[in-house]
């Protein structure tokens, strides 16, 4: 066994002792060669459990905080996945290794470009593309479950709408310092929030296709911090 496979299985008995307990979720990230998406300097770091900075001035999450939303998702395979800030590709290569479809865009040319090829060098099969994330990829709406891995100051609505009844959206919120993670569910049934003074839905409903009325409930999870969510939606570049 090679020393990063050494460290690799140190990083996951470390997520298991932080309460990552879905042994998928723990597989898929035991699977996935995080130092092929690291800058080369970096590299030395790559299973610590910490962010690293990759290039265009953004970073590659903490293994522990794609472990948790992750998991949060309850991914199974063959479920058609949006991701919000496809960054280096590390957490489209886990989603993949779930036998997720995951579709992934990417605000940054060199970014999505980088991402391309790193993850089809590994075999990696990901819909790629380079745009706004707060406008979602509509051709190819609802989708199962949509996760956002920058911060945003709302959640847009447009990813709202592509997300498919029933199903599970993930996203932080709140300001460029500091943001709490929203696990989101759509859902036509008039099932109150869990947490209702936490929810930026708590009055939020709307009309599905078939003018059938939808709502969302939502729960909290504070105190993280990701780069910020550039967009029509989100944060504007002069932010």
């Amino acid at each position: 066994m090679d020393l990063n496979s050494l460290k690799r299985n140190d990083l996951i008995k470390e997520l298991e002792n932080s309460g990552i307990k879905d042994k998928n979720v723990l597989k898929a990230i035991a699977n996935v060669r995080r130092e092929e998406f690291v800058l080369t300097e970096f590299r030395r770091l790559a299973y610590d459990n910490t962010s690293l900075p990759i290039s265009s001035n953004q970073t590659i999450s903490q293994p522990y905080t794609v472990a948790f939303m992750t998991e949060l998702l309850e991914i199974k395979p063959g479920e058609k996945i949006l991701e919000i800030g496809t960054g280096s590709g590390y957490q489209s290569a886990v989603l993949r290794e779930l036998g997720a479809e995951v579709y992934s865009v990417e605000r940054i040319f060199d970014l999505y470009r980088s991402a391309s090829d790193k993850l089809s060098k590994l075999g990696y099969t990901v819909h790629l593309k380079n745009d706004d994330g707060t406008k979602g990829w509509k051709e190819f709406a609802p989708f199962d479950k949509i996760i956002v891995t920058a911060g945003s100051p709302k959640i847009p609505k447009q990813l709202l709408e592509q997300l498919a009844v029933n199903g599970l959206m993930i996203i932080p919120v709140g300001d460029e310092n500091s943001q709490d993670l929203y696990l989101i569910r759509k859902t036509y049934e008039e099932t109150q929030n869990e947490n209702p003074e936490d929810s930026l839905l708590s009055e939020t409903a709307g009309d599905d296709a078939d003018n059938r009325k939808v709502k969302y409930m939502m729960k909290r999870y504070k105190n993280f911090k990701f780069v910020p969510l550039i967009g029509e939606e989100a944060w504007t570049i002069n932010n």
